[in-house]
């Protein structure tokens, strides 16, 4: 007997890629306009130009549809390669904090987020368990790279040094808002590896 192909059931969600990445720009896109608390499921839809069953098919509420587009975002970015030395790696790195700080939705996004999340341990506990987490195990990997070639001591605070490198550029472009001139980075990067006891 041969066994006929199964067939998806009427009505099944089918989710299209496009359909999806509409979507995401214009979570973007509110919420670097209109901020967390007043984005709402009808302006994204009405913005992506979907129905709102198809962000109901996707997220089942704003802020796993908001999280799931801010970490796939946010962790892809800070995916940097291994460069072979621990100068390059962190250099690498915080070029790509950088871009993230400074990129033109998420400069706006990510003051607001915050906020929020303090305001909202529920939205607190995703926004670390998604997109802090991820970029922290990718800085966790960096450092115990060059713990492993013999640049860093074997008994690096890891959690100590990774808020160590990430907070000068916060503190600068969040909360100063300051500017980063040209040679920041390089120079940045030299004061982190002293501070580290780099070899």
């Amino acid at each position: 007997m041969v066994e006929k192909p199964r067939r998806a059931p009427t009505g099944a969600a089918v989710l299209q890629p496009r359909i999806t990445a509409a979507v995401a720009e214009a979570v973007m896109d509110e919420l670097a306009e209109h901020g967390y608390v007043r984005l709402s499921m009808e302006a994204i839809a009405k913005r992506a130009g979907v129905g709102k069953s198809a962000l109901y098919r996707r997220w089942p509420s704003k802020q796993d549809m908001v999280i799931a587009v801010l970490s796939e975002f946010s962790v892809e970015l800070a995916d940097v390669e291994d460069t072979g030395t621990l100068r390059t790696d962190l250099t690498a790195s915080l070029r790509a904090t950088h871009a993230w700080f400074t990129h033109p939705r998420m400069s706006t996004i990510l003051p607001d987020l915050t906020a929020e999340a303090g305001r909202n341990p529920v939205l607190a506990e995703a926004v670390r368990a998604t997109i802090g987490a991820p970029r922290r195990a990718l800085g966790t990997r960096m450092l115990h790279r060059a713990i492993e070639r013999g640049e860093l001591p074997a008994d690096t605070d890891i959690e100590l040094a990774l808020d160590l490198i990430a907070a000068p550029m916060f503190w600068r472009l969040n909360v100063r808002h300051a500017t980063t001139e040209p040679g920041y980075l390089d120079r940045l990067t030299e004061h982190l590896l002293r501070a580290l006891a780099a070899r």
